[in-house]
């Protein structure tokens, strides 16, 4: 990720907050500005607060379709954000990173997490890959692939 990649990564941000904010009766330049203001401090707790972390954008044919974001930590590896432009969802992208962090965890003996809010539709690819609830903290749900888990195709 570099710093010329902030405005496409904003873009992508407000993709994945559009069905949510579809319902919103705001303007679409007060929608515009909460993303704005949201992206912006999700940005900025995350490198202050994940350390050992890649912040990548996904591309495509030179072209960029989402972002991944993973922290390698002693004892397991965290998908901190896995985001795909809309066009790219559900084809396989996603899933494609996934099995190369499990073979990176299997070959590491760490285990895959991720935090997924309770109704987002990607849980249940979460679920089909292996991954289990560790945890419940309020809206999010830590799931854990773990260490040599099974899966079913996605």
């Amino acid at each position: 990720m570099r710093d010329e990649d902030e405005p496409f990564l904003l873009g992508l941000y407000a993709s994945v907050r559009a069905p949510e904010l579809a319902a919103v009766p705001w303007t679409d330049e007060q929608k515009a500005e909460f993303v704005a203001q949201q992206f912006a401090a999700q940005r900025d707790h995350w490198r202050a607060n994940y350390t050992n972390t890649t912040f990548d954008v996904v591309e495509r044919d030179g072209l960029p379709i989402g972002r991944l974001y993973v922290a390698r930590w002693e004892k397991e590896i965290r998908v901190v954000d896995i985001a795909l432009l809309p066009g790219f969802r559900s084809g396989g992208v996603g899933t494609a990173f996934f099995r190369e962090l499990f073979a990176e965890g299997d070959a590491s003996a760490r285990p895959v997490t991720i935090h997924v809010e309770v109704f987002n539709p990607a849980r249940r690819l979460y679920e089909r890959l292996g991954f289990v609830l560790k945890e419940e903290k309020g809206v999010y749900l830590l799931m854990q692939r773990p260490v040599g888990g099974t899966s079913t195709p996605a």
